[in-house]
This record gives structure tokens, sequence and C-alpha cells, in this order.
């Protein structure tokens, strides 16, 4: 019976384990169905970062570094942007197991998050 209940949690806690694995980086590359101006698109960008708690730096025309930090992890990003595509790539990080091209999935999370914000907001944009 012990033996079972021993199993049980190594089971148990080799799945939970498996969950806060890593996977390999996504870096978006999204192209859009209409033009926006270079205002349109960094402002779109910015204030989808802003929402989810990234902190957006512009660069130079074109392009803007975001960096995120949260409970000891942090992420930063790179986004280049035209008037009918962005890219979101993968800078750096602390804590977040980045090795071989590969890192913790809460990095996928918060970029899938971003992504999905940065359309919505364009979206929201092309109705005005």
């Amino acid at each position: 019976m012990k033996l079972n209940t021993i199993l049980m949690l190594a089971l148990t806690a080799t799945l939970l384990t498996g969950c806060a694995g890593t996977a390999p980086i996504h870096n978006v590359n999204q192209s859009l169905s209409q033009r926006y101006t270079d205002n349109q698109m960094k402002v779109a960008i910015i204030e989808a970062g802003i929402g989810r708690k990234w902190v957006m730096t512009p660069v130079a025309p074109g392009i803007l570094n975001g960096r995120l930090s949260q409970r000891g992890f942090t992420a930063n990003i790179r986004v280049t942007y035209t008037d009918q595509s962005y890219i979101i790539q993968y800078v750096s990080s602390e804590n977040l197991k980045a090795e071989n091209g590969k890192i913790h999935g809460n990095y996928n999370r918060w970029i899938n998050n971003l992504d999905q914000d940065i359309q919505l907001r364009l979206a929201a944009q092309s109705i005005k």
C-alpha cells in the first residue's frame, strides 16, 4: 500500500513539474490585412504592452523594446513594425530557464497575450 502511495505521489510530482517546463521560444511574425500609420502601430503596441504590464521603450522608428518583470521573472523583447506587419522577438530573460532555444512556458503565454492585445487595439483603430 505504501509503495502505491509513493508511486502515485511521484507520478503527480512529475506531471506538475511538466506543466512548468520549458517550450520552444515563441517569436511572433504577424502580417496584417490593412495598413496603419507609424503612429497607429506604435500606439497599439505600447498600449497593448502597458495593458499587460510591459514597459515599452521606443528605440528607433519602427522599433520598440519591451520589458516585463513579474514574480522574480524578467523578459526582454524587441518589437519591430511596419505599416502592415510586426515582429515580436525574444532578446533575453532572467529566471525563465532560457536555454538552447527553449524557455519557461510563462514567457510564451505572455507573448501570445501581447500579440492578441496588439491585434485587438489595431482592430479598434480600424473602426474609428
